[in-house]
């Protein structure tokens, strides 16, 4: 038997956080994935089965289609789709999109998953710096390929998956690829802030005003396009996303008692996606399946406003 101690059960009630109570069938309906073939995206992915379609969109064709053949099997969906994505080539980015836009006519729920974390000095085929690249530009553009498709199919959700970490981070406009200077850690704080900041503003374009979750009357608010764009926290949780960190890997094994499953990193990410009580709420920031406090960075509009600016010159689209 084991010698290691298993906290109380009530700290591992703690630890687990909260949990989508949320029983919304997506039945007709269309979810597409980032980065579902592990971790949290693969967990979100097996309970938007047990509602409707999902296109796992990844880089691992074989990963994903074990993944997905999984997931048919468990939840008894055949409709659980694979499909290419590279979010460090925005040439497969483009081709996902015709791909998926071709073949699919309604999207209504874009939960943009995928991401790196503490990767060594790397760029992207596009010469961006790999966490910048990969978590923010890569799925800026997706959305921006796809956001007709949204808004045709509306009520449609986007769901962006941030972190905590996106306290630790601020926008180096003087230095955005790492190339005077470069910390992995500190770049993944400012990737994390970045999807903060692009969910801040993608809705106050969708929509003209921010909804506030502390206030009242919430629920009462209507939205122009009825696109919502909300980014959450998911836990601390134990998975493949810490790799390239020797240190963190030998730490998430150590502490993984204390860590969110997969299951329960992927909750307020299924909440955001389908919970009923947010079909009006948008420009907000979730974690544990509550509203959770934005730092003030998280918060400024100017830098939400150029950061916008700046993606799409980076990017070479006009996005208006």
């Amino acid at each position: 038997p084991s010698s290691r101690r298993v906290p109380p059960l009530s700290c591992r009630r703690y630890v687990a956080g909260g949990r989508c109570r949320s029983a919304a069938r997506l039945d007709g309906k269309v979810a597409v994935i980032t980065g579902a073939n592990t971790g949290i995206g693969k967990e979100t992915a097996r309970e938007l089965a047990r509602r409707g379609k999902v296109i796992i969109a990844c880089r691992d064709l074989a990963k994903a289609e074990a993944a997905a053949s999984e997931i048919r099997a468990e939840t008894e969906n055949q409709e659980v789709i694979v499909k290419k994505l590279d979010l460090a080539d925005t040439r497969s980015i483009r081709e996902f999109a015709n791909s998926f836009l071709a073949e699919e006519k309604e999207l209504h729920i874009l939960i943009n998953n995928a991401g790196v974390m503490l990767c060594p000095y790397s760029k992207t085929a596009d010469g961006f710096e790999m966490h910048l690249g990969v978590n923010h530009l890569g799925h800026f553009l997706l959305t921006f390929l796809l956001l007709e498709r949204l808004k045709q199919s509306a009520p449609a959700r986007i769901v962006n998956v941030s972190s905590l970490a996106h306290h630790g981070g601020r926008i180096r406009f003087h230095d955005l690829h790492g190339e005077k200077s470069y910390n992995r850690g500190l770049a993944y704080c400012h990737s994390k802030l970045a999807n903060v900041l692009f969910t801040r503003e993608l809705a106050r374009r969708l929509q003209g005003k921010l909804a506030c979750a502390f206030c009242p009357g919430l629920l009462s608010f209507t939205i122009g396009t009825k696109v919502t764009a909300n980014s959450l926290h998911p836990g601390s949780v134990h998975s493949e996303l810490v790799r390239h960190s020797f240190v963190m890997t030998w730490l998430w094994r150590i502490f993984s008692f204390f860590l969110k499953t997969p299951w329960e990193g992927a909750q307020t990410s299924v909440y955001c996606a389908v919970a009923e009580e947010l079909e009006s709420v948008t420009g907000q920031y979730f974690s544990d399946c509550q509203p959770a406090y934005v730092s003030p960075w998280g918060r400024d509009d100017e830098t939400a406003k150029k950061l916008w600016n700046v993606s799409c010159e980076l990017l070479r689209i006009q996005w208006d």
